[in-house]
């Protein structure tokens, strides 16, 4: 062997930078430990490929040194997937940041509410959801002891979180889309059943599989800690098979990535709707001594009945324009109370916001295009509401405009 290829195969003790141009923005294939990129030696003009290891030993462990971060502060995240995964930056290198903690919650043994993203839901979580629904329809009695779960659904969702960055799609899906999880899904989920398709996993090594089936175990005890995970040799191997994983190509799949955010916004919206309904009281029947400071009110006597002072000329004109509010609300969002219909409940607002405004032209003239009965107190036809509730709106700008110039 000559001097020259003893002193190529030296260790190189300066920077790559010096004896090559590196392009890096082209990219000539990826693998688990870094990507190949084009580089031509300075001297030689010559073109070779360029294999980058990142010097980062807890690469693969960021997104496990995060959750482990949470869990030594007794934190369940509740809603770990893909998304919440950040860079930092836009550099080569850039450290992976855990966000969104509007789910997170201090574990002390009382988690029980069925807070998650439908790919990335644990069975236990599931089973509180479950048990849950069923005592809130009557189907089962409220439990003294409500079921609750631990912070170990944040390991499942990290063998889920896996499974797609090796492959590109979860290990638990359905072909029939739904607002809710489907069956099929939820009973895959609650069993643990998923399989690791010849096609895209016939190149991935036995060590991820491994850390997969460990993280995906439908008992919790059963399940890899987080400090398990970090322990895995899979995580503290330096060697990486040097393939390209499916999981790129396939999350660059338009229709697959927007049906999984679909399923994602539908799942998140219907969790965040209260149970409770809420029910709010006309404007005109609160004794709110906030709002009667502001002057939204009129006067209120002792009986309880609000009176129309003639003495009083700023609060009857804030009276008048809460009433012609009243009406608007009743046209965009229909209120009716036990023993009345939504266009008896129109009537009677109409008429107390008529009470106060007789004078406006503007109003009058808008009641006789609709067919307003004075004497019998309501609408002879049928009501465009959304076109009634314009034109009040524009008799408030005008009786503002009105008061102001007085």
């Amino acid at each position: 062997m000559s001097e020259e290829n003893d002193m190529d195969k030296a260790i190189k003790e300066t920077s790559i930078l010096e004896e090559y141009n590196i392009n890096w923005t082209q990219k000539l294939g990826a693998g688990i430990s870094g990507p190949v990129r084009v580089c031509v030696k300075k001297c030689t003009q010559e073109r070779f490929a360029l294999k980058i290891l990142l010097d980062r030993p807890k690469a693969r462990n960021e997104i496990s040194l995060a959750l482990q971060h949470c869990h030594l502060l007794n934190i369940a995240h509740r809603d770990l997937k893909p998304e919440n995964l950040l860079f930092k930056d836009n550099s080569l290198d850039a450290p992976v940041k855990l966000c969104d903690f509007g789910f997170a919650k201090i574990d002390q043994g009382d988690l029980m509410t069925p807070q998650f993203t439908p790919y990335y839901v644990a069975p236990q979580v599931l089973e509180a959801q479950r048990r849950h629904q069923k005592e809130k329809s009557g189907i089962i009695p409220t439990s003294p002891t409500p079921y609750t779960y631990n912070k170990s659904c944040d390991l499942w969702s990290l063998g889920v979180i896996i499974y797609v960055m090796l492959c590109g799609y979860p290990p638990f899906y359905s072909k029939h889309h739904s607002r809710t999880i489907p069956k099929d899904m939820r009973r895959k989920i609650m069993t643990g059943s998923f399989e690791f398709p010849e096609e895209e996993w016939s190149q991935i090594s036995e060590m991820a599989k491994d850390v997969v089936r460990k993280l995906l175990k439908v008992k919790p005890e059963e399940r890899l800690t987080i400090e398990g995970v970090l322990d895995h040799p899979w995580l503290n191997s330096t060697e990486a098979l040097d393939n390209v994983l499916p999981s790129a190509q396939l999350m660059m799949d338009k229709a697959v990535v927007a049906g999984i955010q679909q399923a994602h916004a539908e799942q998140l919206a219907n969790m965040r709707i209260q149970d409770l309904k809420v029910s709010l009281k006309p404007l005109h029947s609160v004794n709110n001594p906030i709002l009667r400071k502001r002057k939204l009110l009129g006067t209120k006597p002792k009986d309880g009945v609000y009176i129309h002072d003639h003495e009083n000329g700023a609060e009857d004109s804030n009276v008048a324009l809460e009433k012609l509010r009243d009406v608007i609300a009743q046209c965009i969002l229909p209120q009716a109370g036990k023993g009345e219909n939504e266009d008896e409940k129109l009537n009677e607002v109409m008429l107390e916001a008529w009470k106060y405004n007789r004078e406006c032209k503007l109003l009058r003239d808008t009641l006789q295009s609709f067919s307003w009965n004075v004497s019998g107190h309501g609408f002879t036809d049928k009501v465009d509401r959304l076109k009634l509730a314009e034109i009040v709106k524009q008799v408030i700008e005008e009786q503002t405009t009105s008061h102001e110039s007085q």
